[in-house]
């Protein structure tokens, strides 16, 4: 490479570094020289890197740095200094020193553990505390190695240290804020055969950056050398905002279901157990109910006028044609607040506010529900889940598969099998399964079925065919990123953002 047309283009801060590399190698040491702080440093050697003119390594190592009382004491010395330069070979109360020597009283209790230890004081209880110079006190008035240890540059390679400096660290580690131990890089430079012929050369560092409105106005531009313009030079890659892809996966399965004909369910994730589990006939002694399913809030929710109604058909089944669950229904259990276990809290809600002249009707919902599950690559205990019912007094078990079946086709997915299961609230019931391309099985992705009369004629006040279906999100939109575990979604990894692709099908 022709050295003059590199040297065009190098910047200010390049200029400045690459003097000091044919003596310097360490960067702080090259900061230093360079009259730049470490970051301006580091930036000039990373350009200078990536024109191949120096190689950077990063070696682990421990530095010793200090700490908030650390630096006080570098510009102000020692506390026990203090304390020993206004001693005498005559007993003094402690208050009195402490006064003459300008210190607190919490350092004056630090002060004569470490005097004492050192022989430098002696001691005499009484109603006050009094103190004089001990045996060594005049030798360490002189040289006191914890003094001269905080004198030295900061930060301090701990592999430098020597005997002397280790049993100075080892007492000055004892105390509050003083001197810290911390893992660093040590980053060194080493040239390339370009870079030292480079760095031999003398360059001229009187060069413009940029053009200003100044220059033009003044026609000073005409005097000025101008860096020339690297277009070979690596520049970050910049990153637009963007929603998270799991937001983009739900605007996408929304637009699915709008273009279906189908209207949105919203509604709250607090609910009441009546509105979760009585409503849709889920009997009150139900595993699901427990603590280790369901996640229970305290007080109490105000129970709507149709909850007599629900309870007569637990108990007997009232006009449904059932026998009911023939066990009593409990107030106290319908009144208990939760964490919505499923979204089809929201049809239930949504079949209470329909009349016969609004069929038929078809809703959907996509919403987070709640579950007290053990995490694994298949399981959350919060996962958005996908809702949808048809309200339809045509509607048939084939309609509900051609429904799925048409949305999982439109979702990537080819292979789905839907095989027989139960429900308390739906009879027919069907599990959903799709073929999992990367683990090679089928993974179960929700429940469907056709709505118990017990559920659809006290709550639409009469009887009639409800398709219905409640589908886990996260297993479905995994396999479009090839994940093979649902928690990848939640890492609230920026870098995984922003490289994810975008949901496009």
């Amino acid at each position: 490479m022709d050295l003059n047309s590199l040297i065009a283009k190098l910047h200010p801060l390049e200029r400045a570094v690459l003097p000091v590399l044919q003596k310097e190698r360490e960067l702080s040491a090259i900061a230093r020289a360079s009259k730049l702080d470490e970051t301006e440093a580091m930036r000039a050697l990373q350009w200078l890197e990536n024109k191949k003119i120096l190689t950077l390594k990063s070696k682990p190592t421990r530095v010793l740095v200090l700490g908030v009382n650390g630096k006080k004491y570098q510009q102000e010395g020692l506390p026990e200094k203090k304390i020993l330069n206004v001693l005498t070979k005559e007993f003094q109360g402690m208050s009195v020193i402490a006064r003459k020597a300008n210190v607190s009283d919490e350092e004056v209790n630090a002060c004569i553990g470490v005097l004492k230890r050192k022989s430098a004081i002696d001691l005499l209880k009484g109603k006050e505390l009094m103190a004089k110079l001990g045996p060594q006190g005049d030798t360490y008035k002189q040289a006191f190695p914890e003094e001269r240890f905080l004198k030295r540059s900061f930060p301090l390679p701990f592999d430098s240290l020597t005997e002397e400096d280790r049993l100075a660290l080892d007492d000055l580690q004892k105390r509050k804020e003083l001197v810290k131990v911390e893992e660093q890089k040590r980053i060194t430079v080493e040239l390339t055969e370009l870079g030292r012929k480079l760095a031999a050369t003398k360059i001229d560092g009187d060069v413009v950056n940029r053009l200003t409105t100044e220059m033009l106005v003044t026609g000073n531009w005409k005097k000025k050398k101008f860096r020339a313009y690297d277009v070979e030079i690596n520049v970050p890659r910049i990153f637009g905002g963007r929603k998270h892809f799991e937001n983009e996966a739900i605007s996408y399965i929304r637009r699915i279901w709008l273009d279906m004909g189908f209207t949105e369910m919203t509604g709250k994730y607090v609910q009441s157990a009546f509105w979760d589990m009585d409503a849709l006939f889920v009997p009150q002694d139900h595993p699901a109910r427990e603590m280790q399913d369901t996640f229970y809030l305290s007080r109490k929710a105000k129970l709507p006028k149709l909850w007599e109604k629900i309870q007569k058909v637990h108990e007997n089944g009232a006009d449904t044609g059932s026998k009911g669950w023939q066990t009593p229904f409990s107030k106290e259990e319908t009144q208990k607040i939760l964490l919505r276990t499923h979204t089809t809290v929201l049809s239930a809600q949504t079949l209470s506010k329909l009349k016969k002249e609004d069929l038929p009707a078809k809703f959907f919902a996509i919403g987070k529900v709640f579950r007290n599950e053990a995490l694994d690559w298949k399981h959350l205990f919060a996962f958005y889940q996908v809702e949808g019912i048809v309200v339809d007094p045509h509607a048939n078990l084939k309609h509900l598969k051609g429904y799925l079946r048409e949305f999982y086709q439109k979702m990537g997915y080819e292979k789905v099998r839907m095989r027989p299961a139960h429900f308390p609230y739906t009879e027919p019931s069907l599990e959903v399964d799709v073929f999992h391309p990367v683990k090679k099985e089928w993974v179960e992705l929700g429940g469907a079925g056709i709505f118990r009369p017990e559920v659809v004629k006290p709550l639409l006040g009469f009887d009639c065919p409800v398709l219905a279906w409640g589908q886990g999100m996260g297993r479905i939109i995994g396999e479009y990123w090839k994940m093979t575990d649902v928690r990848d979604l939640y890492k609230n990894d920026v870098k995984q953002s922003r490289e994810m692709k975008a949901w496009l099908r």
